[in-house]
């Protein structure tokens, strides 16, 4: 017999989203069932397999159920159908705690103008609100989360509130770049982080263990399955290879169940007052196309618009890598710790896209970077104390600095159903078409202009160019917020204008990218979904 599973309210997805929509909720008293496509994270064991990995990917530490694919760089192909003319290289991963198991714990907000690029700059849309509006949010996500931040610098965000923690310390690399720009016209400042500089929320202090991306070993840098953890102990209940393949719409155009697999094939249901579907903006778009109803909703669940799946979003990278004059010893700390403080927001907007721009600390090949030296050396006959000199200097000296630049909704930049090629539970596979505009393109340009100069005041060598390609953690756009259900999926407070008690909470529901990384922004926005939410439950 198939499992009915019951709620009040039932949601896709356990990500940075799912998860705090169900804390919440779940503190608030209300019955939370969260259905979850992938397995549990052991964290030791993921260490494990990051450490055995040979290529130190984002998802090499979490492998997929044979039954539940997932893409990862070295095999984007994995998952993803791509349609081109770009390649989509933006990764999810399909796990209990989402994405944010391998972010790089920038927690940065957006500014006010991101939300209104229209009014202010005459390109893309309007937010269907302001940051006003958001900003008291902002705050109580960055003591959700545990942000660590600068006490002089809100990255031209005003604030209400302090920092919860104090910032993350610059590295040698951070002074040595930022030297480099006062002479070329540029400034640097400490990047919010959310990650822990003093023992915090029963985790301890980072320190320094350089492999964020993938995997934090000891938890200081946040990730969703902290929350997960926190709905279950409020009482939710956490479902785990649950795949949800369909939500159904009863007569009045209310949701009255989301349907699911187990990884045997077998369908079944969970029911519920209230929908919400947190599951990155790839996953809740072909949910919502996977809801197709010849009859009553043929372009899918919430999709009279014909949005869904469109204005999908992410953001262009490029950048230099070169071998500083002198040391500035990388592969230490985290991913990012100072960026460059220009080019972020201002009138330009109007005609290229704002970029933000920082070093890596990871050097030039993420935690693999000396063992690649090591093997290229060795085959060019060095050994020894010589190739063990060789490396260190190589690697020391090894610097990567580039933009990450916003990128302008696009209608035919979207998410579709590979009808023709699907996964090993018969469900299509998402198909991703995805192009950049010139607006993005002159962004890049002119970033890497300033790059450039940044290069050749470091007196770098060997210099490399990279890119374009497409963010490798940034997406969004797929079922976007708006005041106009004609040309909108959800209204401002991330409700279906089709559907009464369903709501898309995350990245999927923003109207616009920034050059800013979107996960603060995707807890505040799960923090207000999740207390309005609660608010109508009582009221019902």
């Amino acid at each position: 017999m198939p499992d009915i599973l019951r709620a009040d309210v039932v949601i896709v997805g356990s990500g940075v989203a799912g998860s705090l929509v169900a804390t919440v909720l779940a503190r608030g008293g209300a019955k939370v069932l969260v259905l979850e496509a992938g397995q549990r994270v052991d964290r030791g064991r993921a260490v494990a397999n990051f450490l055995a990995s040979p290529t130190k990917s984002p998802n090499s530490p979490y492998p997929p159920h044979p039954n539940v694919p997932q893409p990862d760089e070295d095999d984007i192909g994995a998952y993803y159908v791509q349609a081109g003319p770009e390649t989509f290289n933006t990764l999810q991963a399909r796990v209990v705690g989402g994405t944010t198991w391998h972010w790089g714990g920038l927690a940065m907000r957006y500014r006010p103008d991101d939300f209104r690029m229209r009014s202010a700059f005459g390109v893309a849309v309007d937010w269907p609100l302001g940051y006003d509006d958001l900003e008291p949010w902002y705050g109580e996500a960055e003591r959700e989360l545990g942000v660590a931040g600068p006490s002089n610098e809100d990255w031209g965000s005003p604030r209400s509130s302090p920092f919860p923690m104090p910032q993350v310390a610059p590295t040698y690399l951070d002074g040595v770049v930022a030297a480099a720009c006062a002479r070329v016209g540029l400034s640097m400042a400490p990047f919010p982080q959310a990650r822990n500089t003093v023992a915090r929320d029963d985790r301890p202090p980072c320190c320094g263990n350089a492999s964020c991306v993938p995997i934090c070993p000891i938890g200081a840098k946040y990730d969703a399955s902290m929350h997960v953890a926190k709905a279950e102990a409020a009482g939710a209940r956490i479902e785990p290879l649950a795949i949800a393949s369909e939500l159904v719409v009863g007569s009045d155009g209310a949701i009255t169940a989301v349907r699911f697999l187990r990884p045997d094939g077998s369908v079944h249901e969970a029911r519920g007052k209230v929908f919400v579907v947190a599951a990155h903006a790839i996953e809740s778009a072909k949910l919502l196309l996977l809801s197709r109803d010849a009859r009553r909703h043929p372009q899918g669940v919430a999709n009279s618009s014909g949005a869904v799946g469109r204005y999908l979003l992410t953001q262009l990278d490029a950048g230099y890598l070169g071998l500083a004059r002198d040391p500035v010893y990388p592969y230490r700390g985290p991913v990012s710790t100072s960026g460059i403080r220009e080019l972020r927001d201002g009138p330009f907007r109007g005609s290229y896209g704002a970029s933000g721009s920082s070093p890596s600390n990871e050097g030039w090949s993420r935690a693999v970077g000396p063992l690649k030296l090591a093997r290229e050396f060795a085959a060019k006959g060095m050994h020894g104390a010589d190739l063990g000199r060789a490396v260190s200097d190589h690697a020391s000296r090894e610097i990567a600095i580039g933009p990450s630049v916003e990128v302008l909704p696009d209608a035919d930049n979207r998410v579709t159903l590979a009808l023709d090629q699907r996964d090993p539970l018969g469900l299509p596979r998402p198909r991703i078409a995805f192009r950049f505009g010139d607006y993005e393109k002159k962004g890049a340009a002119i970033a890497m202009d300033y790059i450039l100069g940044l290069m050749n005041a470091l007196g770098a060598a060997n210099l490399q160019k990279l890119g374009p390609v497409t963010d490798g953690a940034v997406m969004g756009g797929t079922c976007r917020m708006g005041r106009d259900p004609a040309a909108s999926v959800v209204d401002r407070d991330l409700r279906a204008h089709d559907h009464p008690n369903l709501y898309v909470v995350g990245s999927a529901a923003f109207p616009t990218i920034t050059s800013s990384p979107p996960t603060l922004s995707i807890a505040a926005f799960a923090l207000r979904a999740g207390t309005t939410i609660l608010t109508r439950l009582r009221q019902a």
